[in-house]
């Protein structure tokens, strides 16, 4: 019998891995206690809880206005519609995604125009985003992808240059920085995400942070079917309601509590798996920009050569599961991605605008190259079981390249 689980051997690691999201007693005390105040939801905008949550939050990010809001989708529509982008102007997106950075543009009436990302990093590649600029581009939405950061120096000084709206994606970046500047605090906004899975989370929600407060003004009008934010004499604008729960605040207050023991640890680990992973023919960790100067574990990415490993990743990852280790391929490239089918939205912009969304010309090479051979994604629970995870994760992943011979007859898709 083989060796490999996926052939009918034992696993590597059987026991579990921590459970996410970790919830306690504070958790409890603190939905209880917006159960019994009566105000529940985020009206009026902000609650009590919401805008002790926002505070808090700026502060682990180090800088910005934020505005609470029910997703990290929503968060990136705002923000283009707080900038006065829409019908017909071209936001830059990187084709390395989830479909939420591309659809957003669309819900604006936007149109997003898919570029590739850089191979050692894959984050949005700058040379791209300026290759792709026409004179109805009016943003760019770079994505701090897995742990790593897109280069905002490069990012920054493009926007300068062309007079463009930067909106960082940040579902992946809690608590990261450039340059000692938190993620999201760079650009003119910057998009979080508190879904269940994010290393912040209150089940779902998410929070918009605007460069200045007349921005945050306009945000919050906007996900405050419209009512005037600035304390002042602001005009009304056409808004919907996209607040968040005082609930989903609450829950996230105390995620925000536990945060930096956790970020601490995760990174403690990454540090670990970047040495030993380092060791394995065939693997090649993706690049530590130095100027990156605190990671976020949403997860940890790396790539193997097919040729060299001695399989593709669907294959690896297949193993990999098998063998106890939570692992994936990611996500698929903008232009093959099951997620994002524009055309059967029925929003306007796919039909006005067919040219961008002939998916079959694009041109997406290095995208394309990750999402159908290399890239393997490890879940953050592997950084918090200390040594013995990562560990765990290595052994598995030599044991499942010492194997490749018999995994060639394997057909995983």
């Amino acid at each position: 019998m083989s060796d490999l689980a996926i052939l009918g051997g034992q696993a590597t690691r059987t026991e579990p891995w921590p459970s996410w999201p970790v919830h306690d007693e504070r958790d409890i005390e603190a939905v209880t206690s917006v159960v019994k105040s009566g105000q529940w939801g985020g009206y009026p905008y902000p609650g009590p809880r919401t805008e002790a949550f926002l505070r808090k939050f700026e502060e682990l990010q180090g800088g910005g206005y934020g505005v609470a809001v029910t997703n990290g989708t929503v968060t990136m529509e705002v923000a283009l519609r707080t900038s006065n982008i829409g019908w017909g102007d071209e936001v830059i997106v990187p084709a390395y995604t989830f479909q939420a950075t591309a659809a957003a543009p669309m819900a604006a009436g936007a149109i997003p125009v898919i570029v590739d990302i850089d191979p050692e990093t894959y984050c949005i590649d700058p040379k791209a985003i300026e290759a792709a600029i026409t004179p109805r581009t009016k943003a760019v939405i770079p994505v701090h992808l897995g742990a790593q950061m897109a280069d905002m120096d490069a990012i920054m000084a493009l926007a300068e240059k062309y007079n463009l709206i930067v909106i960082e994606d940040c579902a992946h970046a809690h608590g990261a920085k450039w340059r000692g500047q938190g993620a999201g605090t760079i650009g003119h906004f910057g998009s979080f995400s508190l879904q269940s899975s994010k290393t912040v989370t209150s089940g779902e929600g998410g929070v918009l942070l605007c460069r200045t407060p007349e921005l945050a003004a306009r945000a919050a009008s906007i996900i405050d079917c419209g009512r005037p934010h600035d304390g002042a004499e602001q005009e009304f604008t056409m808004g919907a309601n996209f607040r968040m729960s005082e609930l989903h605040s609450a829950l996230a207050y105390v995620a925000l509590e536990r945060f930096p023991a956790q970020a601490k640890e995760r990174e403690e680990m990454a540090a670990y798996m970047d040495e030993a992973l380092s060791e394995v023919p065939g693997v090649r960790l993706l690049k530590r920009d130095p100027r990156h100067t605190s990671r976020s574990f949403y997860c940890y990415v790396f790539a193997i050569n097919p040729e060299v490993f001695g399989m593709k990743h669907d294959v690896a990852v297949a193993a990999l599961q098998k063998e106890g280790i939570p692992s994936s391929e990611g996500y698929e490239a903008m232009n093959h991605y099951e997620l994002f089918q524009p055309k059967l939205s029925k929003l306007p912009v796919p039909s006005a605008f067919p040219e961008r969304f002939a998916f079959e010309d694009m041109v997406l090479p290095e995208a394309e190259r990750a999402c159908q051979g290399e890239a393997i994604w490890l879940g953050e629970s592997a950084f918090r079981a200390g040594t013995k995870g990562v560990d765990d994760v290595v052994n598995a992943l030599k044991k499942v390249q010492a194997g490749a011979a018999e995994l060639k007859s394997l057909a995983v898709k």
